[in-house]
């Protein structure tokens, strides 16, 4: 899908330049052609060597380089290339963006183009939430520059929120979806993601173990195929997908409302990990310890979201996809459950504690379908992603 495309790819001073290197590699396996540009401050972090091997194109530093600038090289640098891509996004090169600042070649390069724009934000959290950096960013959207990320996750400097910057294979995907084809223009799919919260008391809640980063990398991977997504998520530990319409629940019981409000949609993907139960009568106070005394909790089942939607006969989407996690086996459970559920597809995989897939970077799943058990071998989870949005695309065209 890159076969051939230019990329000026613009690194900037942060700890995730060290992603960039990857992003070099996963850009060039898919064919297109990358031109580096480092940042003063990107060279404490990556060297122009390691930079210019991986691209296999010389590296440009300076703005005033006389053998370059005597036929305007900034100018022409920021023109040929088909895309401009910007990570690190530092704090202070999306300032300068903002401002149409330009004292240095990056910054130069990117007020002097009409070529296409797209960043990955990567700072600490503190720098991301700062109202500064908001209104650039709000700015940077209305000029029409594409934001991938960032994600929530440990900073380098030990603190935890927003600012992580995207994977490589995630911004590889939005950059694969800035050049593809569209084929879910005008299709509006409906996303659940993360865990549900059940409370107990206002301070203590019954939860399934999930990052959210499953549901995240599937609705990126649809809105780069031009799909419409609303995305209905619990209290997940990733960020929810720029680009997306978000709806932030609590409960199961908010997640069907919400579900039902979103619908109606092309098609429907089931990836939260919802409480099967929740504590019937939750205390409005908290609960108090007793020597000898356990609390007795009485439990009443939550909706079946997955079930309801495949099941609802008029205004069901024309594809509902559910998630299976599974211990044991894993394959005859999640059959039986999308017969029982209905649904058109069931994405099953293993989290039994040795796998490490609750919660990590990767998954390995199977396709449940009339067509039977189709297994995919262990990949990241954005490329778990980028395979289910393509058949997905498939399927509704």
């Amino acid at each position: 899908m890159l076969q051939d495309k230019r990329i000026l790819l613009i690194l900037t001073g942060g700890i995730a330049a060290y992603k960039g290197l990857a992003l070099i590699r996963r850009l060039r396996e898919r064919g297109a052609a990358v031109t580096p540009v480092l940042t003063r401050a990107a060279e404490q972090f990556v060297t122009p060597l390691a930079v210019s091997a991986l691209a296999g194109e010389k590296v440009y530093r300076d703005l005033f380089d006389l053998t370059d600038e005597a036929e305007m090289g900034h100018i022409q640098l920021s023109r040929s290339a088909d895309l401009i891509l910007v990570a690190p996004a530092t704090a202070d090169i999306m300032a300068k963006m903002a401002q149409g600042r330009a004292d240095d070649l990056a910054s130069t390069l990117l007020l002097a183009t009409d070529t296409p724009v797209m960043i990955a934000p990567a700072m600490n959290v503190r720098m991301w939430d700062h109202p500064a950096t908001q209104r650039n960013l709000a700015q940077l959207r209305a000029d029409g520059v594409a934001v991938v990320g960032p994600n929530d996750g440990d900073m380098a400097c030990g603190e935890y929120g927003p600012g992580r910057m995207s994977e490589p294979l995630e911004i590889v995907a939005a950059v694969e979806g800035h050049f593809g084809p569209k084929p879910l223009a005008g299709k509006h799919v409906l996303i659940t993601s993360g865990p549900t919260h059940e409370p107990i008391d206002p301070v203590r809640y019954i939860a399934n173990r999930s990052s959210g980063a499953q549901g995240t990398a599937i609705a990126q991977a649809l809105i780069g195929l031009g799909a419409d997504v609303t995305f209905v998520t619990g209290p997940a530990e990733v960020a929810a997908p720029t680009g997306a319409t978000v709806v932030p629940v609590e409960t199961a019981e908010e997640m069907r409302d919400a579900v039902l409000a979103a619908l109606p949609a092309q098609a429907a993907v089931f990836a939260s990990a919802v409480a099967d139960w929740r504590v019937e009568g939750a205390s409005d106070s908290k609960l108090k310890k007793q020597v000898g005394r356990l609390p007795t909790l009485h439990f009443a089942e939550n909706p079946d979201i997955l079930a309801h939607v495949a099941q609802m006969g008029e205004g069901r989407p024309g594809l509902v996809i559910g998630f299976a996690a599974e211990t044991d086996d894993v394959v005859a459970n999640a059959t039986a459950k999308r017969a029982r559920k209905g649904c058109d597809w069931i994405v099953a995989n293993d989290v039994s504690p040795g796998t490490g897939i609750m919660g990590g970077s990767e998954n390995a799943v199977t396709l449940i379908s009339d067509a039977g058990a189709e297994p995919w071998p262990r990949l990241l989870k954005a490329e778990v992603a980028q395979r289910l949005a393509r058949r997905i695309a498939d399927t509704l065209r």
